[in-house]
């Protein structure tokens, strides 16, 4: 690796472009888009250097300027298709919601192994994200004290037993389809440990796929979204079960303060402090609350490793929360996935755009799975959870991967 690929050398040539010292040009680009945004780095720096902010001001430079400046760089090959889906469903996630069916037709009737199969169509970037969509597409949980839903989900799940207080669920965009499972497990957790959870239908994406690919204006209009949702529930907690959202969450009062939104409005000194500090992991949250002496947890003699997310550890830094909650579980045997200090190549989108080290990344976890004779690999971010699930599957394994409190919830009796 040169120089020009750490951070402390990306660093160098943020600041020699910024002053003019550097020409923007497509080899600036390559060395910022290589950076996975892992936050490793940031979080081992004795000087604090806010590393992930300084990246994606680099990438909103890069967004800003002339594409002839930086002409052959991969962001230059984004095809209109998937600038359109990011437009049009991911900063609009309630329209992945209404893909579930069709998603269910595409895996089941083997058009999506042909297109896997295909000589052109398999390579295609399309092609390989739909892939990550796990084999059984399911539909979120239903209870049986239903009330009004929207897009499938109930706005409102009332607690069981005795209240011990009320939450907001942050749904995020992909998690909707690929990741329904371990959004109906937290459901199911919190509400029988007495919480009623709140699912405003008006949330949105968490905005970290844009402000990561340099469209922080559009980061900041849906923090804005997200936090009107949820304020007019007046909650105090709104959970989250990916850390990639999690972290973007927790950190959008950082965005910028005023930004047009989509009816052109403007939103005034509004740097959704407030909202931030309302965001909790699932895992940390379910390990300091109520009602645990109420519920029921079946054994489970099962050799189970722990995958930590970078966006876990180096951006909420909250890991220890997945093992102190996992130990709920009696009989579970615990241990740390090898490799953990470093990224699975998931990244975002970082395993499109750089399928190559994304690969190199992903091939190191599959044998760190496979060296650890599990049944279960427990991780907290659906891009992981998905990238590494995609790679045990391509190997013939059996080794599942899931949510630790997907794991829980099973445990707890969920159907």
């Amino acid at each position: 690796m040169s120089e020009a690929d750490s951070p402390r050398g990306r660093i160098a040539l943020m600041s020699g472009v910024a002053s003019g010292n550097l020409p923007m040009n497509g080899r600036f680009v390559q060395h910022m888009d290589r950076c996975l945004t892992c936050r490793a780095c940031e979080a081992v720096c004795p000087n604090n250097v806010a590393y992930g902010q300084l990246i994606d001001a680099a990438r909103e430079m890069i967004a800003t300027s002339s594409p002839e400046s930086h002409a052959g760089s991969v962001r230059t090959k984004k095809n209109w298709l998937r600038k359109w889906l990011e437009r049009e469903f991911i900063a609009k996630p309630f329209r992945i919601d209404r893909m579930r069916s069709f998603f269910r037709f595409y895996q089941k009737t083997g058009f999506q192994k042909w297109l896997q199969k295909s000589n052109s169509l398999g390579k295609a970037k399309l092609t390989k994200l739909a892939a990550q969509v796990p084999p059984n597409v399911i539909n979120p949980y239903i209870s049986d004290n239903a009330t009004e839903t929207a897009n499938g989900w109930q706005v409102v799940y009332p607690a069981v037993g005795k209240p011990c207080g009320e939450v907001g669920l942050f749904l995020g965009c992909v998690s909707r389809l690929a990741d329904v499972e371990t959004l109906n497990s937290a459901i199911f957790v919190l509400n029988r440990l007495g919480y009623t959870v709140y699912v405003p239908s008006t949330q949105t994406c968490c905005g970290a796929l844009h402000q990561h690919s340099g469209d922080v204006a559009k980061a900041a209009m849906l923090a804005w979204q997200n936090k009107k949702a949820f304020g007019e529930l007046n909650l105090s907690k709104i959970i989250t079960t990916a850390s990639g959202c999690g972290v973007q969450l927790t950190e959008c009062h950082a965005l910028k303060a005023q930004e047009h939104c989509h009816n052109n409005d403007v939103v005034e000194n509004d740097s959704s402090t407030d909202f931030s500090s309302c965001i909790v992991d699932v895992s940390k949250f379910l390990v300091a609350a109520n009602g645990w002496d109420e519920v029921e947890i079946r054994p489970l003699a099962s050799r189970i490793a722990v995958h930590d997310p970078c966006s876990l550890c180096n951006g909420l830094r909250d890991q220890a929360y997945v093992y102190m909650l996992l130990a709920h579980i009696p009989g579970i045997e615990l241990i740390p996935l090898a490799g953990n200090d470093q990224c699975c190549g998931a990244a975002g989108t970082y395993f499109i755009d750089q399928p190559d080290f994304a690969m190199k990344l992903q091939a190191e976890k599959i044998s760190a799975v496979n060296d650890s004779d599990i049944r279960y690999l427990a991780t907290s971010n659906i891009g992981c959870s998905l990238h590494i699930a995609s790679g045990l599957r391509a190997a013939g394994s059996t080794v599942e991967v899931l949510h630790p409190v997907t794991l829980l919830a099973r445990q707890m009796g969920i159907q």
